[in-house]
């Protein structure tokens, strides 16, 4: 499947995540900063960060996309996950864009280079009618991001134990192959 094969932006490589990555990516879940919006995350213990890769690597088989490990191409250091996921609002099957940065690299570019180039993959693969990212309400930094990514809040709700806003775009080309 293309999905998986590895993709290059301007500053980032992307790749599929691999069991190798559990250690690189522990750290965000041992963070406060991070876990503040995963309430979940902060209690699940020592082992988080391989249950969510495992759970993507069971994504990659059953075609249901999945995070990418994010790889900065000039020192060659994870500095995050972000990619694709199906997920279940409201009983409607939906895209979604997910993103994940350590904190040294918030605030310099990599999560809104990170979910443009997934969201252009969405559109330019005619993937779905529009893409989502689902975030929780006082998680301004990942707001920011949808923004800078074209996207608006399409509404809010309780998703995973919290209070969140489903930010939304629509695909400019899904009405072109529909006719």
């Amino acid at each position: 499947m293309d999905y998986l094969e590895p993709k290059d932006t301007e500053r980032l490589h992307l790749r599929p995540l691999s069991l190798d990555d559990v250690p690189l990516l522990q750290p965000f879940y041992e963070d406060p900063r991070t876990t503040l919006y995963f309430p979940a995350a902060s209690k699940a213990g020592s082992n988080q960060a391989d249950i969510l890769i495992r759970k993507q690597l069971g994504r990659y088989l059953s075609d249901s996309y999945g995070l990418h490990a994010l790889i900065e191409k000039d020192s060659g250091t994870f500095i995050g996950i972000c990619g694709l996921l199906l997920q279940y609002v409201d009983g409607e099957e939906e895209l979604e864009i997910g993103y994940h940065l350590l904190p040294e690299y918030w605030g310099k570019g990599f999560a809104t280079e990170a979910a443009t180039f997934f969201k252009e993959y969405a559109f330019n693969h005619n993937l779905a009618p529009s893409v989502i990212s689902i975030i929780q309400v006082d998680n301004t930094a990942s707001q920011n991001v949808a923004t800078r990514n074209g996207m608006k809040i399409d509404s809010s709700m309780r998703f995973g134990g919290m209070d969140v806003y489903v930010y939304r775009i629509f695909n400019p080309r899904a009405s072109e192959r529909l006719d």
